[in-house]
């Protein structure tokens, strides 16, 4: 009984003839307001991330080791972890001073004091230029996978229903990752590392991706281009890694959460019931899979900010997660997980129930549009 009016419920809010144009239409606009609201906390949790693995954000918040030339010990002025650990830089760096960042509000607080609060916002080009793609992607992806493995399921496997969201949201984003990766890559960058050149306009997009496939270049024979270009996706495994169990367990989460709320409505088809349900249903959702998948971040910050190439080529997801848990123990493998679940939340939130508000809207007038012209 539950399944068949979840089935309805969902039916009459989200099939109704809608096209792949229109799918795309309200999950763009969805991506565009939650990529501008968020993105001070993305900007947050890339810093704190990008800090532990070892990238210079103040003067005196890393001291590089300084080595004799007779004796090759370092300075006795670095710490012990000078000796075995290897920022993305490709050098050696000292432990962590106490000038660092310490938390969220600590870095908007120096972001906004030393950078400009404008640099709060750092990377929202990239942003729109990566949100609106790929949702514009997953989220038409997902309903149209899920429309067809519920019919399937519903007459030859009713047992496995309940794990179509799973199926259908894994295969949705993994698409929309593959799709998109090096504006991702180019986000991610223009994120972590602090804008040196005062007075200038920090690089965009483009040019981040520039430099990303110009470094380490020494021929400008085919191979080596071929090379610089693949490292453009250099770090998809841990980006895949960690959006399809976040994407399976958000619409796990979602989709009953979400149903539930329209029962409980009354099933009400109302914007401000579908708005109500489909924002709280994301926000719960969103929350639970950013918390239990921040240590895969944690892993794609790392492998995208890696500046050696040879290196960053040839490490993998779990390499990557057994360097964080040797360098910080439980706690680095979730740093940054406060304003990455903040982050996640409203956007999962935003995203989902604009999307869902704007395909009722266009739905309804589509329908009064059909009608009006039966009656005529």
């Amino acid at each position: 009984m539950m399944a068949s009016s979840s089935n309805s419920i969902r039916n009459s809010n989200e099939i109704m003839n809608m096209g792949f144009s229109e799918r795309a239409l309200s999950a763009a606009g969805a991506a565009f307001l939650s990529a501008i609201i968020v993105n001070p906390l993305d900007v947050a949790k890339t810093r704190l991330q990008a800090q532990a693995a070892g990238v210079p954000y103040q003067n005196l918040s890393h001291t590089r080791c300084s080595f004799e030339t007779n004796t090759m010990l370092p300075d006795i002025r670095c710490y012990p972890s000078c000796y075995n650990h290897r920022s993305p830089l490709g050098e050696p760096s000292c432990a962590p001073q106490p000038s660092q960042y310490k938390g969220t509000l600590d870095v908007f607080y120096k972001v906004v004091r030393q950078e400009g609060f404008r640099k709060l916002w750092r990377g929202t080009s990239a942003s729109l230029a990566l949100s609106v793609p790929t949702v514009g992607i997953y989220l038409p992806c997902y309903d149209i996978f899920c429309n067809l493995m519920e019919e399937y399921s519903s007459q030859n496997a009713p047992s496995m229903t309940p794990y179509v969201p799973l199926v259908a949201g894994s295969v949705a984003r993994s698409l929309a990752c593959i799709s998109c990766y090096p504006v991702e890559l180019a986000r991610t960058r223009m994120q972590a590392f602090k804008d040196t050149h005062s007075g200038k306009r920090p690089p965009g997009v483009w040019k981040t991706l520039v430099e990303v496939i110009t470094t380490n270049r020494s021929t400008n024979n085919l191979q080596s281009s071929l090379h610089s270009f693949r490292f453009l996706w250099t770090g998809l495994g841990a980006q895949l890694a960690r959006d399809v169990p976040f994407s399976a367990i958000c619409w796990t989460t979602l989709e009953p959460v979400r149903r539930q709320l329209l029962v409980m409505s009354g099933d009400r088809t109302s914007p401000v019931a579908v708005l109500g349900a489909n924002f709280s249903a994301g926000f719960v959702a969103g929350s639970l899979a950013a918390a239990f998948t921040c240590p895969l971040d944690v892993a794609k910050t790392r492998r995208q900010i890696e500046k050696d190439q040879v290196r960053a080529l040839k490490m993998t997801t779990r390499q990557t997660l057994v360097e964080i848990w040797r360098d910080g123990g439980m706690k680095g493998l979730f740093m940054g997980v406060g304003p990455r679940v903040a982050r996640a939340g409203p956007s999962v939130g935003i995203v989902v129930s604009f999307y869902e508000v704007v395909k009722y809207v266009l739905h309804n007038r589509k329908h009064h549009h059909v009608v009006a012209e039966t009656q005529q």
